[in-house]
């Protein structure tokens, strides 16, 4: 049903190629059962890429139908907003596991993709196995909150308390107040866009032959790789396990309104100490360091408070352009739509519900996404033929990892690009990162370094973390000998994949037009913050200015104080939906024999993933904002202090059945018999004296053992811990989430893996430590390059290549 809203002439349509529309995924089949934004965020990134996805759905329909974070009512026969985004293009087939229709549409699909458990995966009538016994070449995958195995995979959970296990929770906010969990529900499309790049990994090795493979993604595993592996910082630059801070400056207040201002560098904080005309603060180091900051917050807002509060939004942010400086307005789902950046560049299409969603978060020179489609009514495919199974070869029994053989050169630094090539590369992909002593990747040493060792720069933990499986080359790009190598490694490559600012390749001469002529079968994957044309182009930006603009900000922190940035969470997130991208570009390589350029911009992925902010504001008139720990929708949600020092629990109470739960395991206190709290919505508007209950009846309860009693009764719950601790979750240490690496600098370390079981087959995701700078010149310049000794000794000699920074 369409919601009759008036349509807007200035929204235009993509800027690529109008005339291709060759699908990436021509004929891929996939049958989606998925009662959470995970699955369905998952078949919607299958569906923008071309492939044919039916939703087999129960009678009642999929929950989603429903769900308004607002709250707000719907017409009669509409579905909801997020429903009608996530679902467009699909087709619904209403059936139940004994139907025979259920069961053909199963054995016929290419990929299966299931939002469950182990065993409520047997409810729904799906058994990998037994699905891969008679369709050998097929991929199931299952997405639940702890995946198949482990002592927590029958647990109840909740995003909220998987941000909680994570560690995402517990380094955010004042001390002086409590944690904060990230607003909205990132870790869903983080998860849905993990499960859409594995299905087309491995559909490429089926492709070549190999065999099929089920997929157990585990939700906690995709949440907890949003936090920046904080446990690899404690033990690499030897320090404590980090502690709930802010950052300062973040989110300031301005003469109008709040400013997002973003500092990674010690250069942009000296670059921003020169805006705001405060040279002292140039003067203390440990300023310098984001992490630094937080022991001098009051001096620094008291120094930078006169100067904001006299400008505009608008005013700081222009002025922040001139220093080079990642400062941003912070977006509402009231004004993300009326920014310049999306009216340029046409950034939100028209739904055929009749309101406006964000497009699918890449462009590609040679393919449009699928053309916007309706949402499906329930069952209206009913009427359909099931597919008929496809007639294939038995699949070789060889099963190697499905990327190999795919060489990647990877320009890419800090965290969102080493994010997507962390994924290739555990997937088997020879991902060769070409860094420059002249410029190594500045989140090497960007966090903080050590100084009692003399190769400081090999300590980045976040380095460490999201370049396992790699090879290091050093190439001085800005020399002509620097470029021709480049060009060779690139002319026999099957990607190159950079998220520097657009000038900078073109400044190199490496544009994707030169690299195509050099290798017309190449995927050119392009990062940048704010895409390659308009007003925005030149913009400076990491992740949390993609928060700030893109309302997730505006989404998380406490209703009375001023929205608080994620801390970075949108990078991996960029990275997965680059990874998937690319893959599906390399698809339609393999096809074609046609490369191409793929435009990843960062702010569009985090649009994506934030789109029920401007739809419900332009559906429903409501701006959603803020609510500290409460989150949105009917649940009732929040954290709570114990009995120890600063130990806090994080509850979930999505249902009747949970509350009854929590009732009984509270003695059934007299309060709890009120019958306006016998529904969720009766509980939800009485939010504020539930909490204060519940305030003090945890507080005479000790952690763990709340949060033991909780699990027992099936009601979600879990430890609020500091990401660097998280080592110790029982959870992820029986999954092998942490997987034990040797460097030959820094010695053992514990290293994060894709959020995946290891395949059929595979031990292990990681089978080789993050290279030090340089580490493999020698090999890959004789072996890829030709070069001999004394080729490779001469460009050393030049500065060409090294494996220290030039002027140490």
């Amino acid at each position: 049903m369409r919601y009759g809203l008036p349509p807007n002439k200035d929204i235009r349509m993509d800027t690529v190629n109008q005339d291709c529309r060759t699908p990436l995924l021509d004929t891929l089949r996939v049958v989606e059962i998925s009662d959470r934004i995970a699955g369905s965020y998952c078949g919607k990134l299958l569906v923008d890429a071309g492939a044919d996805v039916r939703k087999i759905e129960p009678p009642q329909g999929d929950p989603l139908r429903r769900f308004t974070a607002s709250c707000s009512p719907l017409p009669n026969g509409a579905d909801a907003p997020l429903f009608s985004y996530l679902n467009a293009g699909k087709r619904s087939v209403m059936a139940t596991p004994a139907d025979e229709r259920y069961r053909a549409e199963l054995e016929a699909a290419d990929i299966v993709v299931v939002t469950a458990t182990r065993s409520q995966a047997s409810g729904l009538g799906v058994d990998p196995q037994r699905l891969l016994a008679s369709s050998p070449q097929a991929v199931v995958v299952t997405i639940s909150d702890f995946g198949w195995s482990g002592p927590y995979t029958d647990r109840a959970a909740s995003e909220f308390t998987l941000q909680a296990w994570s560690g995402c929770t517990g380094f955010r906010g004042d001390p002086a107040g409590p944690p904060i969990a990230i607003g909205g529900d990132l870790g869903e499309y983080m998860g849905g866009a993990f499960a859409a790049f594995g299905v087309l990994a491995v559909r490429r090795r089926i492709e070549q032959g190999g065999p099929g493979e089920h997929l157990d993604l585990s939700m906690l595993e995709a949440i907890t790789l949003m936090q920046s592996s904080e446990w690899l910082h404690s033990q690499l630059l030897r320090v404590p396990p980090i502690s709930r801070t802010l950052e300062v400056p973040s989110i300031e207040r301005a003469k109008d309104g709040y400013v997002g201002i973003t500092m990674v560098t010690g250069q942009q904080w000296l670059d921003f100490a020169a805006m705001v005309e405060r040279p002292e603060l140039t003067e203390i180091p440990q300023l310098r360091f984001q992490i630094g900051r937080w022991e001098y917050r009051d001096l620094i807002r008291e120094l930078i408070g006169p100067w904001l509060a006299e400008r505009t939004v608008d005013e700081i942010v222009e002025l922040g352009q001139l220093f080079r400086l990642p400062i941003a307005p912070v977006g509402t789902g009231a004004t993300i739509r009326e920014m310049p950046y999306m009216r340029e560049r046409g950034v939100f299409v028209r739904n055929p519900a009749g309101f406006h969603q964000p497009r699918p978060p890449w462009l590609m020179s040679k393919c449009l996404p699928a053309p916007l489609r309706a949402a499906p009514r329930i069952g209206e495919a009913n009427s359909e033929p099931p597919w008929r199974r496809r007639e294939s070869a038995s699949p070789s029994g060889l099963r190697r990892l499905p990327l190999e053989g795919v060489r990647v050169i990877d320009l890419t630094a800090f965290w969102a690009g080493p994010a997507a090539t962390h994924l290739l590369a555990a997937f088997g992909a020879d991902v060769i990162k070409v860094e420059s002593i002249q410029r190594p990747d500045g989140i090497r040493y960007s966090g903080g370094m050590r100084t009692d060792v003399d190769d400081w720069w090999e300590y980045g933990w976040l380095f460490h973390a999201m370049n396992t499986n790699k090879r290091s080359v050093t190439l001085d790009l800005g020399s002509a000998e620097g470029r021709r190598l480049f060009s060779v490694l690139a002319a026999d490559a099957d990607v190159v994949i950079e998220n520097f600012s657009p000038r900078v390749m073109d400044h190199f001469g490496l544009t994707a037009e030169a690299l195509l002529a050099i290798n017309p079968k190449l995927v050119v994957a392009r990062m940048p913050a704010f895409g390659l044309d308009g007003s925005w182009r030149d913009r400076v930006g990491f992740a949390p200015t993609m928060e700030q603009i893109a309302g997730l900000a505006w989404m998380t922190g406490l209703p009375d104080g001023p929205p608080v940035a994620p801390r970075g969470a949108c990078d991996p997130l960029a990275g997965v939906h680059a990874a998937f991208a690319v893959l599906a570009a390399l698809h339609f390589a393999a096809r074609t024999g046609l490369g191409q350029l793929v435009e990843l911009p960062m702010i569009e992925a985090v649009l994506n993933a934030t789109a029920i902010q401007p739809m419900e504001f332009e559906v429903f008139g409501v701006t959603l904002t803020r609510q500290g720990n409460r989150g949105h929708g009917l649940a009732v949600q929040n954290l709570y202090r114990c009995a120890g020092q600063d130990d806090w629990i994080a509850v979930t109470v999505a249902s009747d059945d949970q509350w009854c739960a929590l009732v009984e395991l509270m003695g059934r206190p007299a309060w709890t018999g009120d019958e306006g709290l016998s529904t969720a919505a009766g509980r939800r508007q009485r939010a504020d004296e539930i909490d204060r209950r519940l305030q003090e009846w945890f507080a005479a309860q000790q952690l763990d053992t709340a949060v033991q009693r909780l699990a027992e009764a099936h009601v979600p719950a879990a430890p609020v811990v500091s990401p660097s601790l998280v080592t110790e979750n029982p959870q992820l240490l029986a999954r092998g989430f942490f997987e034990p690496l040797e460097h030959p600098r820094t010695g053992a370390g514990l290293y994060p893996r894709p959020p995946f079981a290891p395949l059929a087959g595979q031990r292990r995701w990681l089978v080789r430590p993050p290279p030090t700078l340089g580490e493999h010149n020698e090999e890959i310049l004789a072996d890829l390059c030709g070069l001999t000794d004394t080729d490779i000794a001469r460009l050393a000699e030049s500065g060409v290549i090294g494996t220290r920074p030039s002027g140490l």
